[in-house]
């Protein structure tokens, strides 16, 4: 792909993976690919925000060469030290060995850690800027969303954020703009990211959010550093963060479990059966035929959880727990959960859940629903009128 133009001598110079199938050493599945947005402002002094992974290092630097000679780089403004974001700046630096590397001090110290480059740095921190010419930079903290290091690049003349990973999407695609592609899809898959990455950071979420409003910065465009850039409405991510920050969500159910012979199966779906038919949506995963990552992405927008498994060595199935340290990991906010499970001599399993679910800060509405070795049909019964009380909860939540 050529380079796009973004504004008037601002260029999208990233690259689009189409083929990546999983990010953060497999514990995100990205189905869609990704892209890595590098933005490239040619000024009195030009400035390259961002790179890419540095596999794709080579089409980054011809999508430069497109516009500028890349000796002329000034500025690598980093706005965050992963390396799907810093990979490339050593072949930029050997192109542009003059250039100054911007960063925070977390920054440097991990792009030190990161490449050992003994590199030009300039230290920066929130209400710093830089002038390019026509253009200043403004540079804003934004520390754990999602690392230490990160930051926000704001460029006043033209309402332009640049926030790394904040507000983007794992979404490969031949167009580089929201009002270019599908909207369920884009918004899909920026839920998505937001539930795997910054889901823990809720709270310091809403604070940077609020501290940009508190700024009076005009947006009129979010260049994330993943996906698609937000031109039509940018407004539309900043409040659907928000609204996942604040932990609110559909009056819907997931029921995620695994089943060893079966039995705790047929209690998931009996307990399906009862929460649908008090007219609450409910959607079934079982562990590990189900992705990870979806679910996860499915219960951002959800408000109760199920959990349940088989017992196996007093404990939970091997391939439910990976879950429950994923929840305990994300801590998501103001869910209603319960747990269930089959047992033949020992019932550890549903222990081992309740105490995951209320370490990851769940509202536990119901004590756990056990059935000794298969469920007859009075047990089934009791599981779908136990999902019939799981949904009145969910209904009767605000």
């Amino acid at each position: 792909m050529p380079p796009v133009k973004v504004l008037e001598n601002i260029f999208w110079v990233g690259a689009v993976d189409w083929n990546i199938r999983h990010f953060h050493g497999f514990t995100y599945s990205t189905h869609r690919g990704t892209t890595y947005n590098a933005y490239l402002i040619v000024d009195k002094k030009v400035a390259l925000v961002d790179t890419v992974h540095h596999s794709f290092a080579s089409e980054m630097i011809e999508k430069i060469k497109e516009v500028i000679d890349p000796s002329k780089i000034d500025y690598i403004i980093a706005n965050h030290v992963e390396s799907d974001h810093s990979g490339s700046i050593k072949e930029i630096l050997k192109l542009a060995p003059n250039a100054t590397v911007v960063g925070t001090a977390n920054c440097k110290a991990g792009l030190e850690k990161h490449y050992f480059g003994n590199w030009k740095f300039q230290t920066v921190k929130t209400g710093d800027t830089l002038n390019l010419g026509e253009r200043t930079l403004s540079f804003l903290e934004a520390p754990m969303l999602h690392w230490p290091d990160s930051m926000f690049t704001y460029i006043e003349k033209d309402a332009l954020l640049l926030p790394n990973d904040g507000f983007g999407q794992h979404l490969a695609s031949s167009k580089r703009f929201d009002d270019e592609v599908d909207q369920n899809i884009l918004m899909e898959e920026a839920a998505k990211y937001y539930a795997n990455i910054l889901w823990p950071f809720s709270t310091l979420v809403t604070r940077k959010i609020e501290e940009v409003q508190k700024l009076g910065l005009k947006i009129d465009m979010i260049a994330p550093s993943h996906g698609i850039i937000w031109r039509k409405d940018p407004m539309k991510i900043v409040t659907a963060y928000l609204r996942w920050a604040k932990g609110e969500a559909e009056k819907k159910a997931l029921i995620v479990y695994d089943t060893m012979w079966d039995s705790t199966e047929k209690m998931a779906k009996a307990m399906l059966d009862g929460i649908s038919s008090e007219g609450v949506e409910v959607t079934l995963f079982r562990l590990p035929v189900s992705d990870n990552g979806d679910i996860i992405a499915a219960l951002l927008e959800t408000k109760g959880l199920l959990v349940g498994s088989a017992t196996i060595n007093n404990g939970v199935l091997p391939t439910v727990a990976p879950f429950l340290r994923e929840m305990e990991g994300l801590r998501p906010r103001n869910k209603l959960a319960a747990a269930f499970g089959s047992y033949g001599w020992g019932g550890g399993a549903v222990a081992t859940i309740e105490k995951a679910l209320k370490s990851a800060g769940m509202e536990l509405v119901a004590p756990a629903m056990t059935v000794k070795w298969v469920p007859d049909s009075n047990e089934l019964q009791k599981c779908y009128e136990y999902g019939r009380e799981f949904a009145k909860k969910i209904k009767a939540t605000e």
